[in-house]
């Protein structure tokens, strides 16, 4: 069988995975979440005026400051909302079904596993640089 015809069959099976659903229902939550969406148009819109002010030839350092306390009200108000952390825990399993993916093609490849993240499966013998 041709390889990408069995990258077309592991992407509809990755497709497939309850992990990549979570994902797509996160984020048609994160769209449909009327507060997030008006967040981040402020934020857009914050984001211009700052860029304005900073045009200007006499800087208003209280108009920016005032912005740049604003913008990060924004982000911690995204970022601390239920539909944000849904998201983002959606987007991590997904990217580790990925790198289970990609490792386990490694290796078939290579023979070798790669590391985890502390080589504590390599025994710290992976070519990996240890500080």
């Amino acid at each position: 069988m041709e390889i990408m015809e069995l990258a077309a069959q592991l992407g509809q099976a990755i497709k497939a995975d309850a992990r990549i659903a979570k994902m797509e229902e996160a984020k048609v939550a994160y769209e449909k979440d009327e507060k997030i969406q008006a967040l981040m148009l402020e934020y857009n819109t914050q984001q211009i005026a700052l860029a304005e002010e900073y045009k200007k030839e006499t800087v208003d350092q209280k108009i920016i400051e005032a912005i740049e306390n604003r913008l990060n009200e924004i982000v911690e108000a995204v970022t601390s909302s239920e539909t944000f952390i849904m998201i983002n825990k959606a987007q991590e399993d997904v990217n580790a079904l990925m790198n289970e993916v990609n490792a386990e093609i490694e290796f078939q490849i290579t023979g070798q596993r790669p590391c985890a993240h502390d080589c504590s499966s390599c025994g710290s013998d992976c070519g990996h640089h240890h500080h």
